[in-house]
């Protein structure tokens, strides 16, 4: 979503697989990008995505969320869900959209 939409004022995507690295000089939005540790099919593409990142000048953070599987934060799975990693990395996404979206006005 961050490469095709130039709207985007943030991102958070949760152990997901990366872009090419040819549509990284698209994205306008900050990121911020959460893995899971030991999710071997889609952590061997962050060295390749954070490189572009950083030759594009991209303002992007990684967590990488020690001893976790794919689908930590899914708290209908029990078998992967982490409830220590998933509460930081919601904690940290709040924090990371409220510093780049503001907090909304009361009406």
């Amino acid at each position: 979503m961050a490469t095709d939409s130039p709207d985007l004022a943030a991102g958070a995507p949760y152990y997901g697989t990366q872009p090419p690295a040819e549509k990284v000089a698209a994205i306008r939005a900050p990121l911020m990008l959460h893995y899971a540790e030991m999710d071997e099919n889609i952590d061997k593409g962050i060295p390749a995505f954070e490189a572009a990142l950083k030759a594009a000048n991209k303002r992007y953070s990684v967590f990488i969320y020690p001893g976790t599987q794919h689908a930590f934060n899914n708290d209908t799975g029990a078998a992967r869900y982490n409830k220590a990693a998933s509460d930081l990395a919601f904690g940290r996404t709040l924090a990371f959209f409220k510093e780049n979206l503001g907090v909304p006005k009361a009406v």
